[in-house]
């Protein structure tokens, strides 16, 4: 089976394995960085929603509704999308959880975060996620969140680590190299910066820095170009 990445700015991926694509924390309605509009994305299968801010749950009851898309989100998160957004096809998680979908398998990570839903709500925990795909490969996205050890525990050798590196709302570039010191992955992408000013990034000097400090391969993608796994 293929897997491929798509970031599509900010906090936002398209996971596409085999027949099934899945996204991740879709932001692109109000996204300075977003080269594509929502209602451009057909046959999204999954929606996985890491925690409750704006700029991680704008698109998905409009991609979900429209490609009646499952999302999957802690209890408190896909309960709101039910109550507020008559999102239909939610899967309700908690962190530590796992369970089996279509291409594999979704484990909820802890994150170090907070998690506020656009009107006021309480939005749970925030988390990550490991995916682990049928064919065995691994791929943990951090999401928002600081450095805690704990990572090594979830996601320790992983085949790509994707953490954030944008400072101010995350853990910025030097910790994101302590984080891949910890998780030992094959490949590391860096996300969740050059939105907006505050948290722009140089992403080939982090590279360097990956590449110096850790046995990883750096991959510093590019807003709308696939790699595969």
């Amino acid at each position: 089976m293929t897997t491929k990445l798509t970031w599509l700015s900010h906090g936002s991926w398209l996971i596409e394995a085999g027949e099934e694509r899945i996204l991740l924390d879709p932001f692109l309605t109000d996204n300075p960085a977003a080269k594509m509009a929502a209602d451009e994305l057909q046959n999204i299968s999954v929606i996985l929603v890491s925690h409750g801010h704006f700029d991680h749950v704008a698109d998905v009851a409009a991609i979900a509704n429209r490609c009646g898309s499952k999302v999957v989100a802690n209890f408190e998160i896909a309960q709101w999308f039910q109550a507020k957004h008559g999102v239909e096809n939610v899967e309700m998680m908690n962190t530590g959880g796992r369970i089996s979908l279509p291409f594999g398998s979704v484990q909820l990570t802890p994150a170090l975060h907070s998690s506020g839903l656009p009107d006021g709500s309480y939005g749970g925990q925030p988390g990550g996620f490991v995916l682990t795909f049928s064919d065995g490969k691994r791929v943990y996205f951090a999401c928002d969140t600081a450095l805690f050890s704990d990572m090594q525990s979830y996601a320790q050798g992983v085949d790509v680590a994707v953490l954030p590196i944008g400072d101010r709302f995350t853990m910025g570039p030097a910790d994101s190299v302590k984080a891949t010191k910890l998780i030992s992955p094959k490949k590391v992408v860096p996300a969740h910066f050059g939105t907006w000013p505050p948290i722009d990034q140089d992403a080939e000097a982090w590279a360097e820095e990956i590449r110096s400090q850790t046995d990883a391969e750096p991959v510093v993608p590019e807003i709308g170009v696939s790699f595969e796994l």
